[in-house]
């Protein structure tokens, strides 16, 4: 690979941290600031709501956009707005509370950009015979963004307007990072003409399959585990502990999927892991009853299950590129909303009447996923 090339692709790897961060910083952030404003719940819940209405307004168009604009401008544009956003927030600490909510929309709008563009970016930037272990690479330092926004956020917590600053810092970095790593064709066009948002959804099943099970069991888990914990008896510190060994599997074991994915069939491996993450919830509600067993346990379980989207996203980038690849992630970004909307509704649900609610969804949903997707694989065409 040209040393152009990967640095480029380096640094787009590098801001898929910054969007990580932005988000799980934002969140917490802003609900905690209006709470402190007096904002009820209703209030905090709506204004949550315009991040998800930015990626519904921002999704259908971003293939036109792309294939008019040029990647590189508009990350770097999403990149300055999502700057921008967080001072203006800073700015506006007592400030009417609509403009937080269209603050919130904007913010939306940006992040979904630097998602899509970036996930599709890397995707395209990757050597075929490597493009397991550079898609592994993106899901962790995403992982890493996710993580590190709390952690900057507890350090942070008693100066909102410098958590602020910090979020604006990170987003100004990653965009002189990308100026200067610069190649030629970086912010080429794609000229094929953009469809419209069902036919990308159609075009890839696997993708939007995957893209609702990773939004529904990680949105449970991370509302749910610390509280499923606790029930069968953890202390909530150790609860929280229980969590963070889950994020940290799902950093380091994605680079050991990702060399599998280049070795092997991506779909076969897709449904393998599948199976196997079913067959680990199912075991929690037995292994999570003793301490050293459960840490090891959701230490693997978080990489195995991350892993079925690190493999998903080295397939279709395989099979797909410039306007349609954008489509498609765009399209998962939908998909997202609905998984994330669904999986906390249904194991509130289940737990209300069941204490292993969260574990039996996390199973049954990854044992139908590998069943359709394997199914799906011995259909002939047509």
């Amino acid at each position: 690979m040209p040393s152009t090339t990967s640095s480029t692709l380096a640094v787009v790897i590098a801001i898929a941290a910054v969007f990580g961060l932005s988000y799980s910083l934002s969140g917490p952030l802003i609900a905690l600031q209006l709470e402190a404003r007096g904002a009820g719940p209703g209030m905090v819940g709506a204004n949550a709501a315009m991040h998800a209405l930015g990626v519904l307004l921002v999704a259908p168009v971003l293939p036109w956009l792309s294939a008019r604009g040029g990647r590189q401008r508009l990350v770097l544009g999403a990149l300055a707005a999502t700057a921008a956003i967080f001072v203006l927030f800073a700015a506006l600490m007592h400030g009417a509370l609509w403009t937080w909510f269209v603050l919130r929309l904007g913010l939306g709008i940006a992040a979904e950009m630097i998602f899509v563009l970036t996930e599709s970016w890397a995707s395209e930037l990757s050597p075929s015979h490597a493009r397991g272990r550079v898609m592994a690479t993106y899901t962790a330092v995403l992982s890493i963004g996710f993580a590190a926004g709390p952690a900057l956020l507890s350090f942070l917590e008693a100066t909102p307007g410098r958590a602020f600053i910090a979020g604006a810092a990170s987003a100004v970095l990653a965009a002189a990072l990308l100026m200067g790593a610069t190649r030629a064709g970086a912010n080429a066009r794609d000229h094929s003409p953009p469809r419209s948002l069902p036919h990308y959804m159609r075009l890839s099943p696997l993708a939007m399959g995957t893209t609702v099970l990773n939004a529904a069991v990680e949105t449970a888990g991370l509302s749910f585990l610390a509280l499923y914990a606790t029930r069968l008896g953890w202390s909530k510190v150790d609860g929280t502990r229980l969590l963070s060994a889950m994020m940290i599997g799902a950093i380091v074991l994605q680079l050991p999927i990702g060399w599998l994915a280049d070795r092997l069939d991506r779909r076969r491996l897709i449904v393998g892991l599948s199976l196997a993450a079913s067959a680990g919830a199912f075991a929690w509600p037995v292994l999570l009853r003793t301490p050293p067993l459960a840490f090891a346990l959701v230490f693997v379980w978080g990489g195995v299950f991350v892993g079925i989207y690190t493999c998903m996203l080295a397939e279709i980038g395989e099979r797909y590129s410039d306007t349609t690849l954008i489509g498609i992630y765009g399209a998962m970004g939908l998909f997202w909303g609905v998984g994330a909307l669904l999986g906390p509704l249904a194991v509130g649900l289940l737990s209300r009447s069941w204490q292993h609610g969260l574990p039996m969804f996390c199973a049954i949903a990854c044992l139908v996923f590998a069943i359709a997707i394997g199914a799906r694989r011995t259909t002939p065409p047509g």
